[in-house]
């Protein structure tokens, strides 16, 4: 029976998974939406591997209720299997095959599977179709891995460290790739990656895992202010800051140089207030103006600097 058009894609409740007793998921609690890109962060020995291959079919996990696509994945058969992608994080099969075979054969196992050379193209294979995967270099191989992995047009979409070894052309390639299939064809995207600006360019929400748990779930913004929210407002010229006073919830440092350093919650005001204090002294620019916005990777360091306390290396 097909799960209704409203529900999650994924939803995952209390879910654990031990290794010899030692507890590798305690617990989590996850729910991502059709047509998303969901980003699953977090240290290295976080959970994250286990909690995909756990919601990808691949291990049984010990306790929790979990629904993929409207089924358990432990029990699901092949034609859920087919309404599945996986890009792993390393896979080393395939090698005397040409990469036109090897996408072309996964092509076949699919009822309405994606031409092949447009899909070549737009992950940067178009050039070496013919040529052996065995004879690729390691950031072509991964290009092969990713083209395996949508060939199939899924419904859902595992996505494990995708650009992984990609220079900057080729990892925006498969970026223009995912957003196409999912704008396209609708796809859902768990991705897991340690590039917080992949997360960035591609996900709309997503957790982040520690120690088993999910410690932070939201929106990418959410994930990257955490409760303050507040951006930084630095220019040259102290007499720009006004008589009057800033937005509340405002703290003002100055430094060397005639510098104004101003961390805010609500960073349009100060601006506003800045420039009506500029132009009351016929200012034309302000010097220096700059307003940096809080980054995933700022809030995910911050999150984790908690966690583990600053003594303690965090693994990115």
């Amino acid at each position: 029976m097909e799960e209704p058009v409203d529900a999650p894609v994924i939803e995952c409740a209390r879910l654990r998974k031990a290794y010899r007793r030692r507890p590798a998921l305690r617990g989590v609690d996850l729910r991502v939406t059709a047509g998303e890109v969901f980003a699953l962060l977090g240290p290295n020995g976080a959970g994250k591997t286990t909690a995909v291959e756990i919601l990808g079919g691949f291990l049984a996990r010990d306790a929790g209720e979990v629904s993929v696509l409207g089924h358990d994945p432990g029990h699901a058969g092949p034609g859920w299997r087919r309404r599945v992608g996986v890009v792993p994080q390393e896979t080393g099969a395939l090698s005397e095959l040409t990469v036109h075979e090897a996408v072309a054969h996964f092509a076949g196992l699919y009822p309405a599977a994606a031409p092949v050379p447009p899909l070549l193209r737009d992950v940067g294979l178009e050039e070496v179709a013919g040529r052996r995967i065995g004879r690729l270099s390691g950031g072509q191989r991964r290009r092969v891995d990713i083209a395996l992995g949508m060939v199939g047009r899924p419904e859902l979409l595992f996505l494990d460290e995708p650009t992984t070894g990609l220079d900057a052309v080729a990892r925006r390639q498969v970026w223009d790739a995912v957003r196409e299939l999912t704008r396209q064809d609708g796809t859902t995207v768990l991705l897991t990656s340690h590039s917080m600006e992949e997360v960035e360019e591609l996900a709309a929400r997503g957790a982040v895992l520690a120690d088993g748990k999910v410690v932070a779930q939201g929106t990418i913004a959410e994930l990257a202010g955490g409760q303050s929210q507040r951006c930084v407002v630095e220019f040259t010229g102290q007499r720009l800051l006004p008589p009057s006073g800033l937005p509340s919830g405002t703290d003002v440092e100055l430094l060397t140089d005639d510098r104004v350093r101003i961390r805010t919650a609500q960073p349009s005001g100060v601006l506003r207030a800045v420039l009506d204090r500029a132009a009351e002294l016929t200012v034309v620019e302000v010097p220096g103006l700059r307003v940096s916005r809080p980054t995933l990777e700022s809030g995910y360091l911050s999150l984790m600097a908690e966690l583990t306390g600053p003594a303690e290396e965090v693994a990115a």
